[in-house]
């Protein structure tokens, strides 16, 4: 899978921009703030239907304007899929498939697949648990859009539940919500638990290839004792766990229990990644979980775009030709880059220089 043309119009920095792109590796070179990171953006847009870097759609659309437009031509071995997306500020955000509307956003999901690296991927290591359950959920939706939909739902439940809670309702108003929030976040649980088993021999080959100084483990924390890929059986146990914390989730107006309260454990021999291992050894980390991320899709049969943004400037240049590896087996690769001397010399491809907001081929 690869884009072959990419269309913004008034995204962000961009009134008009006009993209054809091949296979191979595509390099924007600019200084930061020119608008390079924009285009790798606008990919990672299509993909999760939400921005990396803003919690809405205000600041992807250029000012005075009411609505900021997404075009891709994606190409697959089978078939082209023309991919639209209309951001709006106001009002729900609209999308084409092949010029027909559809009748929601969500029906573009899964179109457009990619594995985005940036230096804000040490938030999978150093930030909260929200950062690593959005990285396995990601993981979840890219190989099957269709949980998108059970993760929205686990949501839309716990959102509605601790409204309730907040009014100290009773237990008879809770309980279709209680039945909510363990259906779907036993579901959850199970999935997640299941993506791991896939995902740990690939993490630690992946591992062992960056580092060998220490082993490194992923341990998932659950809200429930003996998580397990058995939906029901999750479900069983939040349910009691549900029953049994009602007094203090009423007194606290929170739903306590759950996948929302959940959390990758990331080990670097008997310590805690967090807070004990050091920047290079962070980086062995989050490169070795996108590079496991990036094997476990390719074994699907799937081939997502690679995005490599503003990332070899942070890296030592073990770590940088260890990245530069994955970079050549991928079908399609964007790179930004501040300074052209930061990529490995192994990596060669188009090369396009991003200067106030126009895009210009080298």
């Amino acid at each position: 899978m690869l884009i072959t043309n990419l269309n913004l119009t008034n995204y962000r920095s961009y009134t008009n921009l006009e993209l054809q792109l091949q296979s191979g590796v595509s390099i924007f070179i600019g200084k930061n703030g020119e608008g390079k990171t924009n285009i790798a953006e606008s990919i990672l847009y299509l993909t999760f239907l939400s921005s990396h870097r803003a919690s809405g759609n205000t600041p992807l659309i250029k000012l005075g304007n009411s609505s900021a437009y997404i075009r891709a031509k994606v190409k697959y071995p089978e078939r082209d899929i023309l991919v639209e997306l209309e951001i709006n500020n106001e009002k729900a955000n609209r999308a084409k498939v092949n010029q027909n509307p559809v009748r929601s956003q969500k029906e573009i999901f899964g179109i457009v697949q990619t594995i985005y690296f940036s230096p804000e991927d040490l938030d999978i290591v150093r930030g909260d648990p929200s950062e690593r359950r959005r990285f396995i959920d990601q993981l979840l939706t890219l190989r099957s859009p269709r949980i998108a939909g059970v993760i929205t739902d686990y949501e839309r439940a716990v959102k509605q539940r601790n409204s309730l809670l907040k009014t100290r309702a009773s237990s008879d108003a809770l309980a279709p919500w209680d039945k909510q929030v363990a259906d779907f976040g036993g579901q959850l649980i199970a999935l997640r638990i299941a993506v791991l088993v896939e995902l740990k021999p690939l993490f630690n080959a992946a591992y062992n290839q960056i580092s060998v100084m220490k082993p490194a483990e992923i341990i998932y924390k659950s809200s429930i004792e003996n998580p397990s890929t058995d939906n029901q059986e999750n479900t069983d146990k939040i349910m009691e766990k549900l029953i049994n914390n009602r007094g203090a989730e009423l007194d606290r107006g929170l739903t306590l229990v759950g996948p929302h309260r959940d959390d990758l454990t990331l080990m670097l021999g008997e310590h805690l990644v967090k807070g004990y291992a050091s920047q290079g050894e962070s980086w062995s980390i989050v490169l070795s979980l996108k590079l496991a991320t990036y094997n476990l899709l390719k074994s699907d049969g799937l081939s997502p775009i690679l995005i490599l943004d503003d990332v070899f400037a942070e890296l030592d240049e073990e770590r940088r030709e260890k990245l530069a590896l994955i970079v050549q087996s991928a079908e399609q690769t964007i790179i930004t880059v501040a300074v052209e001397n930061d990529l490995p010399k192994s990596i060669t491809g188009v090369k396009y220089l991003v200067k106030s907001g126009v895009v210009s081929k080298l």
